[in-house]
């Protein structure tokens, strides 16, 4: 019986299946080591073909019933060998090259111990026992650094996937800024087009208002020549009746001379009356041609540079030429005119033709207000519109007010904004008070206030230096 059981053991080489499991166990770890294929392009056939030659030297050795004690030794040494060669293509792969070190020891010890059974020698005793602890340490040496490589491994995967997160990160962010860049140019776009059809709306407005300006000019001007031509109807009556009462004297004073005996008392009376006709003539001649040059004054282009200006004078003027603008429009309206002139009121540096503009403004918005009151108030009402100048400290107030309608509460703050009128629409605007406060507070440096009572009274307060 047991020589039947040595018979067996010599008919195989029992000692290539441990070497075989290891040569299973080491190419599974190199797959498990190099799981990419660009890192194993052809050296998986050849770990998966490891078994191939322990296969075939086991059964030969059971054929031939040769037995070698060695044949495990060169098999183990040969698969290290191949391990070896699969790993050294792809030792730039840092996990291949600590595998490679892996191998070498045990690859040495191994090449030593063969090399040493075959030849026939042995190291001296003291580096002998070491060589035998030497091959009991290959295989934790083989395993701390096997676990080293895969530790690699593992620090390469975890960068890997930290570059492939920021790789899709930054792809992400360049979308993000390619969305945002696209975003920023049609953002970019539109408010182009609104700027262009802002400025496009500012360019209708600004032409607009200058027709508005222009109209509102042209509305004063009407006005103010109604004023003049009713104005100036009284003195050319005058200078008329005057003129054909002077000729009926001469008349009486030729026949007088004709006469036989003339009558010399009554010849010096025609005369008396006649020099006093013409000086009438000359003095209400005069009083037309003085509102001949105003109309002029009035209708050239103002030149904006200013002259000391007598405030009493232009308001007295401009004030009876809205009054007899208005009753020209309305021959049924009358009113009850009140002045305050200061006595001695310094000369203000102004643009008579623009400061013109201004009272007559005012002084047209004082009749309209009291004559739309007594179109509703009845026969008891008296309108009244008031003119006071004064000196306050180094300046010169004029005071404009009426006894009309009155502003409401609401509107008083916005009177004085671009084209806002309280008139209904048909009966024109003037100059507006928009433009009398321009004139006066950038053109004149002053001020123009408003106080106001709904269904009592309105007063406008001018204030203009004049140092």
């Amino acid at each position: 019986m047991k020589q039947a059981i040595l018979d067996w053991k010599q008919l195989y080489n029992w000692q290539l299946l441990p070497a075989m499991s290891m040569a299973f166990a080491l190419a599974a770890i190199l797959r498990a080591l190099l799981d990419k294929p660009r890192h194993m392009p052809r050296a998986r056939t050849w770990l998966l073909a490891l078994w191939v030659p322990a296969a075939v030297g086991f059964g030969v050795t059971a054929v031939l019933r040769y037995h070698n004690d060695l044949l495990d030794e060169w098999y183990i040494l040969f698969v290290l060998g191949v391990a070896a060669a699969v790993l050294w293509p792809v030792r730039h792969y840092r996990p291949a090259a600590i595998m490679l070190w892996a191998l070498a020891v045990p690859a040495l010890y191994r090449a030593t111990s063969l090399g040493q059974q075959v030849l026939g020698y042995q190291f001296v005793a003291p580096l002998s026992n070491y060589f035998k602890s030497l091959g009991k340490l290959n295989l934790y040496w083989f395993g701390i650094i096997t676990g080293l490589a895969f530790y690699q491994k593992k620090l390469l995967a975890k960068q890997q996937a930290r570059r492939e997160e920021e790789e899709k990160q930054r792809r992400q962010a360049a979308a993000r800024n390619a969305d945002l860049e696209r975003l920023v140019a049609a953002r970019t776009a539109a408010l182009t087009q609104q700027s262009s059809e802002l400025q496009g709306a500012l360019t209708e407005l600004r032409a607009t208002q200058q027709q508005l300006i222009q109209r509102e000019k042209m509305a004063s001007l009407g006005e103010l020549t109604a004023g003049i031509a009713h104005e100036i109807q009284n003195p050319l009556n005058f200078v008329n009746n005057f003129a054909d009462v002077s000729a009926e004297l001469v008349a009486e004073l030729e026949a007088e001379q004709a006469s036989p005996t003339p009558d010399v008392g009554l010849e010096d009376e025609l005369l008396t009356d006649l020099r006093h006709n013409l000086h009438k003539i000359n003095q209400h001649g005069q009083r037309a041609a003085s509102i001949v040059r105003g109309m002029l004054a009035h209708s050239r282009q103002s030149t904006g540079e200013r002259q000391p200006t007598d405030v009493n004078a232009l308001a007295d003027e401009y004030l009876r030429l809205a009054y007899h603008g208005l009753r020209a429009k309305d021959k049924t309206f009358n009113a009850t005119l009140n002045t305050d002139f200061a006595a001695l009121l310094p000369l203000v540096p102004a643009v008579p033709g623009d400061l013109g503009r201004v009272l007559l403004n005012l002084f047209t918005n004082a009749f309209y207000a009291v004559q739309k009151r007594q179109q509703a108030a009845g026969p008891g009402y008296v309108p009244t519109v008031q003119v006071r100048t004064c000196r306050a400290g180094e300046e010169v107030e004029i005071y404009v007010r009426d006894n009309g309608t009155g502003i409401p509460a609401a509107v008083q703050n916005k009177i004085f904004q671009p084209f806002f009128t309280t008139k209904p629409s048909g009966e024109g605007t003037g100059l507006g008070l928009s433009l009398a406060h321009d004139i006066i507070v950038q053109g004149h440096e002053g001020t123009l206030s408003v106080e106001s009572q709904e269904g009592e009274f309105t007063e406008f307060v001018i204030r203009l230096p004049f140092r």
